[in-house]
């Protein structure tokens, strides 16, 4: 199958490419990995005249930790980057697995972080994993620029809030709490090379006891057309003793809230039922990776 006809452009740096946008307005399509954009074209889903290729620009690449205040990603980083980045697995674990289970190889050595979550998939790996890791996006345009947090970006299948000359240049997480974890765990067919049934994000910070959750953020996603808060979920955590009755509440809530649909991959019955499981199963480790090697002081 065919790509339709197009006009190329390679920009050389943001300010080009956002002049390029400008010009050609809803003519044009954001080019950054493709696996996604150039499939959607071939299957005549789209077919914009104009590509903008940001793949190559120096602005939207690379991964910057800084101690205490935080990790910026650029929106072109590949996700191959993301997954085997020594920060990320070890301070935003959660964000490294999503990353590791994105494809194939060759899929993550093109993907971008940008493409994924512009993509709005409602079943996409890394957008849980970053809305419950408080990722911000920054959208950037000719006239300026503007952060929001990724769970307001994300506003449908396919919709997101990109407005007319924006490009999304970069996310942000904040550092994580001191005895924190995070985790990603997701539930599929045959277990790779698939799209998931659905996926669920945790990150977790305990209390100084250790055994009082601090703060929590449950994100699911392919079981609403936005990766979905599980805010009731996390209410009953906060401030409680990570008890199994607590956890098991917490998986029940979970699954009350999502609202799946059935189709080829999964009933939505299911979906809510394997919720639960995954809910309880990631505030577990979530719990004991926190808990390890830390020790109560005073």
């Amino acid at each position: 199958m065919f790509l339709p006809e197009f006009e190329y452009f390679a920009p050389e740096t943001l300010e080009e490419a956002l002049g390029l946008l400008e010009r050609y307005g809803e003519k044009a399509k954001i080019l950054a990995g493709g696996t996604d954009l150039l499939v959607m074209m071939k299957d005549k889903l789209l077919k914009p005249e104009v590509l903008i290729d940001i793949s190559k620009l120096i602005e939207l690449q690379g991964i910057q930790y800084v101690p205490e205040q935080g990790l910026t990603l650029g929106a072109a980083t590949k996700i191959d980057e993301v997954q085997h980045s020594l920060s990320i697995q070890k301070n935003w674990r959660a964000l490294a697995q999503a990353a590791g289970e994105l494809g194939s190889a060759q899929v993550r050595s093109m993907a971008t972080l940008g493409g994924n979550s512009c993509h709005a998939s409602p079943a996409a790996e890394t957008p849980p994993a970053l809305v419950a890791l408080g990722a911000k996006v920054s959208l950037a345009c000719p006239g300026g620029e503007r952060e929001i947090l990724l769970e307001n970006f994300i506003l449908g299948n396919r919709k997101t809030a990109l407005q007319g000359g924006e490009i999304l240049t970069r996310f942000f997480l904040p550092e994580p709490s001191p005895r924190s974890a995070s985790v990603y765990l997701y539930h599929a067919l045959r277990g790779a090379m698939e799209i998931d049934m659905l996926n669920v994000a945790v990150y977790l910070a305990l209390a100084p006891d250790l055994r009082s959750c601090q703060e929590v953020r449950i994100a699911l996603g392919a079981v609403s057309p936005v990766p979905l808060r599980a805010e009731k979920s996390e209410v009953i955590l906060t401030g409680s003793k990570m008890e199994n009755s607590v956890i098991e509440a917490a998986g029940r809530l979970a699954s009350a809230q999502a609202s799946p649909i059935s189709d080829l991959r999964a009933t939505a019955q299911h979906r809510r039922e394997v919720v639960e499981v995954l809910v309880r199963r990631a505030l577990t480790q979530a719990y004991e990776v926190a808990r390890a090697g830390k020790e109560v002081k005073g």
